[in-house]
């Protein structure tokens, strides 16, 4: 595969404003990449900067790495005071704390996940960001120099560590629930939820998220 020959193509179609490059043949060489890593030196800062320019053009809402940051921790902080909060009321108050408490957790915790594990094993990231207002979950982008440098294993558990960190939430809180006295109710529906967060991530996640793009980078270690 000629990658020079493709990034150039890529360079120039991103110059003139493009954001999907898929057909240009980026992400085959991307994989290619993957497949011969004695090559990702030579090319891995130029797909970065084309893989952010593109990105920044199809992102809605992008926010400068250290301010996403401290946005997503503050509403860690405050789901966990939300949740904190059971402690001090009477039921169905309790229980109403524990539920809104672990909704507040959902947003920020998944993309958390995938920077402090990412950051952890070597991968770098840009900023966070708003893909679609139809599904205005934050994300955290990668820097793709990074991500390309670092090894199969610690690109596949980067992309699990947001889904196994966001199952993690309903079943943590569930000892709020027994903490706090909170009424049945409350625990009943955290398990629902959990439950539903995995046919989530079987019926859709594997084909077309995190565990799919896990399943992908792990199969370059093998």
């Amino acid at each position: 595969m000629n990658v020079e020959a493709i990034l150039n193509d890529c360079e120039e179609a991103v110059a003139d404003g493009a954001t999907r490059l898929g057909s240009l043949g980026f992400w085959r060489a991307v994989a290619h990449l993957k497949r011969h890593p004695e090559l990702v030196d030579e090319f891995a800062d130029r797909v970065a900067a084309i893989d952010q320019e593109a990105f920044r053009r199809w992102a809605v809402v992008t926010v400068p790495l250290g301010v996403g940051t401290a946005v997503m921790a503050f509403l860690t902080l405050l789901g966990i005071l939300v949740t904190g909060a059971a402690y001090y009321v009477a039921a169905p108050w309790n229980g109403l704390c524990v539920l809104a408490g672990t909704f507040i957790l959902l947003v920020p915790t998944h993309g958390l996940g995938h920077l402090v594990v990412g950051w952890l094993l070597g991968i770098r990231f840009r900023y966070w960001f708003i893909g679609s207002w139809k599904r205005p979950q934050p994300g955290v982008k990668i820097d793709y120099a990074s991500y390309l440098r670092a090894s199969p294993r610690a690109r596949a558990w980067m992309h699990a560590a947001g889904a196994i960190v966001t199952k993690l939430i309903p079943l943590l809180n569930l000892g709020a629930v027994w903490g706090s006295g909170a009424p049945a109710w409350t625990a009943w529906t955290l398990g629902v939820l959990f439950v539903v967060m995995v046919i989530t991530d079987v019926l859709w996640s594997t084909k077309s998220s995190d565990w799919k793009k896990f399943k992908r980078e792990i199969s370059y270690a093998t």
